[in-house]
């Protein structure tokens, strides 16, 4: 992972407004990861573990489309104000009190007997970790250039894979081992060390020294008002909300119940089927790390790679929900896959404002993907049981919902190539 300084490009500046040496940008990007890496365990172990809890709590489609969704709402709910903390704060100081709280509600998943004691737990998981990936990119907007900042946006995302991985196969082969409960302790235990990483590792924030990297952007504001009104953002919000919030739904939940389901996977099988799935995931977004830098150079912008991937995704959806129940784990990995160009967009929009709104910006760009991704776990589920209540079989149901899925995400799409806006610091 590269890095350099500002030394020749801002004259006159701080030397501490430097940019981290290589060295210590690893281990800095290590501590932050082992972080992400419990947060995106978190977010999909839900799918691994749906059969069971759906078989020990008598859930139906919109209790489980609710219960992993709790995740995703208490996520959201706290990115606003947490934009404002890190511009102030620091990432530092803003995700170990984050962290702590998710350690909490680890231990209060483990020893719930209820929906509410779940929901409860899922919602407190979900702020726990809302700041794992944002306060990980503030510090980047800062620490690193432009193509190192993309590169290291894509590895992020990709132990966010790692994570999800752990939760598939590793999680089902503890179960019948331990169960359920005790799956919880342990990942309480590894939020713990991952905070102690970030504690030894990571440097103290100055607020006052930001790094000239985008000198035409707006000015400083204490406010989101700068962030609300930028046709970039609006520009990028739909796709945000709609085909990425709708990839993780369905990457984090609803593959698994599709494929035991309608394709007839058994749990075990599912769980390998996910396994795989997110294998592949990992795959594709370290192949974005590697490939972003030299894309810069070539004058690929986010925007131009959206405009041509995220038709792929599209026509993928589309054709898995015709075969229905030939469709595995390869046809969802396929539309995960195709939709990872999105991911983009989130380092895009960071780039698009000044150093002193960068925390902000991040954080409502990532309101937008996970208030999508709550909304979309849910209305999946309630769907669902709304097709089957007008007696359309399992498997129609599930179509049909995904088909409402695939309509949003092409007039996401559709507003995203007429929306006359461009990030000007690609």
């Amino acid at each position: 992972m590269n890095s350099r300084t500002v030394n020749g490009a801002s004259a006159g500046q701080p030397a501490d407004q430097n940019l981290l040496k290589p060295k210590t940008a690893i281990v800095v990007f290590l501590a932050f990861a082992a972080a992400y890496f419990c947060s995106a365990l978190l977010r999909a172990i839900t799918a691994t573990l749906a059969p069971l809890l759906t078989q020990e709590f008598s859930l139906r489609s919109r209790d489980l489309g609710l219960l992993a969704g709790g995740y995703f709402l208490g996520f959201a709910a706290v990115q606003l104000p947490l934009g404002s903390w890190l511009d102030r704060q620091g990432p530092k100081r803003v995700i170990l009190w984050f962290l702590a709280l998710a350690v909490a509600g680890c231990l209060a998943f483990s020893v719930a007997t209820g929906f509410a004691g779940l929901m409860g737990a899922r919602m407190l998981m979900g702020m726990g970790v809302g700041a794992c990936l944002m306060s990980a990119l503030t510090g980047y907007r800062r620490w690193f250039d432009a193509a190192t900042l993309l590169r290291a946006n894509s590895w992020m995302l990709m132990t966010g894979s790692l994570g999800m991985l752990a939760s598939t196969l590793p999680v089902q082969w503890l179960i019948p081992l331990a169960g359920w409960r005790p799956v919880f302790w342990l990942l309480a235990v590894m939020i713990l060390l991952a905070m102690a990483a970030i504690a030894w590792t990571v440097p103290r924030w100055n607020a006052a020294a930001m790094p000239v990297i985008a000198p035409e952007a707006p000015p400083r504001r204490d406010g989101y008002a700068a962030v609300w009104r930028s046709p970039y953002f609006r520009k990028m919000a739909p796709l945000g909300f709609f085909n990425y919030g709708g990839m993780i739904a369905v990457q984090t939940l609803w593959a698994g119940p599709w494929m035991v389901s309608v394709a007839g996977y058994s749990p075990l099988a599912s769980a390998t089927g996910l396994f795989y799935l997110n294998a592949c995931m990992l795959a594709t977004f370290w192949s974005w790390g590697m490939v972003n830098p030299w894309l810069v150079r070539k004058g690929w912008t986010a925007s131009r790679l959206m405009a041509w991937g995220v038709p792929l995704s599209l026509a993928v959806l589309a054709f898995n929900i015709l075969v229905g129940a030939r469709t595995g784990w390869g046809g969802w990995a396929l539309f995960c896959m195709a939709s990872s160009v999105i991911g983009l967009a989130q380092p895009s929009v960071g780039m698009a404002f000044p150093a002193a709104l960068a925390g902000r910006a991040l954080s409502a760009f990532n309101l937008v993907i996970f208030a999508g991704v709550f909304v979309l776990q849910w209305s999946l589920g309630l769907l669902i049981d709304l097709f089957a209540a007008m007696d359309l079989t399992r498997v129609a149901s599930f179509q049909a919902a995904m088909a409402a899925l695939l309509c949003c995400c092409v007039g996401a799409y559709a507003w995203f190539l007429v929306a006359n806006a461009d990030n000007s610091a690609q």
